[in-house]
């Protein structure tokens, strides 16, 4: 399989081979913003029918019903053809079967030293290790050509070029900002960052609350519980990710309160879905069964937890969202806990994502940041 021929975008600039493995639905949406971008494009999909139809058709129809992709996108079943001369490399495999495929994907980039690009927003459930420690591990690179992008990036809007951001994080920012200007469209911009904690947790933590509001849907509860939930939620993405090293300011971004947002607002939203049947009284595996594609919050729930035991912190919306998933909760019982973080009466300040009582200080610390 070779290489796409450049479209007419791509000639007022060199042009990059990005390969992008996974061919779902957000797989294909970034292949179709690197294409529109001027890159040439190959997917990697897993089966035979779904790359002959990406390379013939232009299409996806499983996963994108109705998108045109661009003529500088084609695809590959075989994984060796798809990384062949690859400048920079997509990974878009759920978060459990990616250690598979590094190991696949190792001895074909031996002698390469294309950036490896994380588009996965979940983590190993086994391990509890974060995508790029999972690359660490399999991958014989340097840190610094290693990158995770993220965001408020909803697929099918993306696809119809709706206008979007989102952040590209690499210890490098040398390979964040060559990564950057890659991922960029005319209705796509990539800002960077060096904070791949925080960027890679932003992406996992906000599918955990998207989950618990599809719940609150579900259950039938209105607008003020679901706003109750982002708010205290993005206090526990945020206590959870600095506690591992991350920085407040990333969970105020893209990467953190803008995905929450897109993720628990969308209908389009796999975990908000995901939440939502479990709301309505499915029980998991019947979840788990009805949804066509991956909803990583599920599979994030036990191993987050794990880890924020591990480093004393309190996530009670992600223990509630835990046990209506174990059907130790009935999702209608669900609403009162995710509120509070005392099983107490006594009241309390609400405490805000810089870990203190709110004085009136975040609020002014947020106009300061907006008009300062």
């Amino acid at each position: 399989m070779g290489r796409a021929k450049p479209g007419v975008s791509m000639a007022r600039r060199h042009a990059v081979n990005a390969t992008v493995i996974g061919a779902g639905n957000w797989g294909t949406t970034v292949g179709k913003i690197l294409a529109d971008g001027g890159s040439n494009v190959t997917m990697w999909a897993r089966r035979p029918e779904v790359a002959r139809e990406i390379t013939e058709a232009h299409r996806n129809s499983q996963y994108l019903p109705g998108i045109n992709l661009p003529r500088n996108m084609v695809a590959a079943s075989n994984l060796a053809a798809a990384v062949r001369g690859a400048d920079q490399i997509y990974l878009s495999v759920p978060s459990q079967s990616v250690r598979e495929m590094l190991r696949q994907l190792a001895p074909l980039i031996q002698n390469s030293n294309a950036p490896i690009v994380s588009l996965i927003k979940g983590v190993e459930k086994s391990t509890g290790l974060r995508i790029s420690e999972v690359v660490e591990q399999e991958l014989d690179i340097d840190q610094g050509r290693f990158a995770v992008l993220s965001g408020p990036n909803i697929a099918l809007e993306i696809c119809k070029e709706f206008p979007t951001a989102a952040v590209v994080a690499s210890t490098n920012l040398d390979t964040a900002s060559a990564v950057a200007r890659v991922a960029n469209a005319k209705y796509f911009r990539s800002y960077i960052s060096d904070d791949v904690v925080g960027t890679e947790f932003g992406g996992v933590l906000k599918n955990l609350i998207a989950v618990a509001i599809g719940i609150s849907n579900g259950a039938g509860y209105g607008d003020n519980t679901k706003a109750s939930i982002v708010t205290r939620g993005l206090v526990e993405m945020t206590d959870f990710a600095v506690a591992f090293g991350a920085k407040r300011s990333t969970m105020q971004g893209l990467a953190g309160l803008g995905d929450l947002i897109a993720t628990c607002e969308s209908p389009l939203s796999r975990n908000n879905t995901a939440g939502r049947l479990l709301g309505q009284g499915l029980k998991l595996e019947q979840v788990v069964t009805q949804m066509h594609q991956t909803a990583e919050g599920l599979a994030s729930v036990t191993p987050i937890l794990q880890l924020a035991k591990s480093v004393g912190v309190s996530m009670p919306i992600v223990e509630q969202v835990k046990m209506v998933m174990d059907g130790k909760m009935k999702p209608k019982e669900l609403g009162p806990h995710l509120t509070t973080d005392d099983d107490d009466d006594v009241p309390r300040g609400e405490r805000n994502q810089y870990g203190k009582a709110n004085r009136g200080g975040s609020f002014w610390r947020a106009i300061k940041r907006t008009f300062g």
